[in-house]
């Protein structure tokens, strides 16, 4: 299908889902006119129709879904069920499902959809907002190479994507997912030294920050093993060894690893939950 002529309905339109809408016109994936979003407020739907130009409206999902090609549940997981109880009957085995709630496993998609169509789980993280995301997506196995390149031009246009097998969804969702509140723990704590060591805030900030995002852009670009970016800053006898050798002493490896690893198993259970319950509906 062309760009020009394919539709796409984003229902519930928030960060998420706004993020998305920017993504979808970065890459040129819809035309403006062909996307339809929804909200659950008509400030909002103000909002989004100001900042993107595409048509929203309020409580308008049945609609939007019914004249879509591609499909996103851009809302919480709780609501998931509710919203696909609503739109179940308009749905067509030729339209792609996105789910971006990320714990609601594709076999529970499935059920609630009703029928047998692409159906793709989406674990994006919150920088997509800044279109620095970290995307993870793993697919139903009616999804084609076309749709899986559709949806991953999508999350592309707002950061990395990758496809996984969707047993690994609770690993990422502790890796990448909650990922940014591990990053912002370390922020936070060097600005706190530098603040302790007589650097105001204003430059401590700056300099945490800048520090952060200037340390993940080498890793990307050179390609080269962290462990090495970190020893070539160490000199003998210097200050970032010393550093490095406090760091090490109180475990900080250990602990991330053990913070992902206990994520993950809290992420499995949650997913095993939902689908418990939703086993036991009729």
């Amino acid at each position: 299908m062309q760009q020009s002529n394919r539709r796409i309905a984003v229902l519930g339109a928030g960060n998420m889902g706004g993020a998305l809408i920017g993504g979808i016109l970065k890459a040129g994936v819809a035309a403006r006119e062909n996307i339809a979003a929804t909200t659950r407020s008509p400030e909002h739907a103000s909002d989004i129709a100001r900042k993107f130009g595409v048509a929203t409206t309020v409580q308008g999902n049945r609609a939007a879904a019914a004249a879509a090609d591609l499909v996103v549940l851009a809302v919480k997981p709780s609501t998931v069920p509710h919203l696909l109880e609503e739109i179940r009957g308009v749905l067509r085995d030729d339209q792609i499902l996105l789910s971006v709630a990320a714990a609601l496993p594709i076999a529970l998609i499935e059920k609630l959809a009703a029928r047998r169509m692409p159906v793709i789980r989406a674990m994006p993280n919150i920088p997509v907002i800044v279109e620095e995301g970290a995307t993870a997506i793993a697919c139903n196995d009616v999804v084609g190479p076309e749709q899986r390149a559709l949806v991953e031009d999508i999350f592309r246009s707002i950061g990395v994507v990758c496809t996984v097998d969707e047993e690994l969804m609770d690993a990422v969702t502790a890796l990448s997912g909650s990922g940014p509140a591990y990053i912002y723990m370390v922020i936070e704590a060097l600005i706190a030294g530098g603040l302790k060591m007589g650097i105001s805030r204003e430059i401590s900030t700056k300099l945490a920050e800048q520090t952060v995002l200037g340390a993940a852009k080498l890793v990307r670009e050179t390609g080269l093993h962290p462990a090495i970016l970190r020893d070539q800053v160490i000199t003998p006898g210097g200050v970032t060894i010393s550093a490095i050798h406090e760091l090490e002493r109180h475990g900080l490896r250990a602990m991330l690893i053990s913070a992902i690893e206990t994520a993950t198993n809290h992420s499995r259970s949650k997913t095993r939950s939902i689908a418990e319950r939703a086993k036991a509906q009729p």
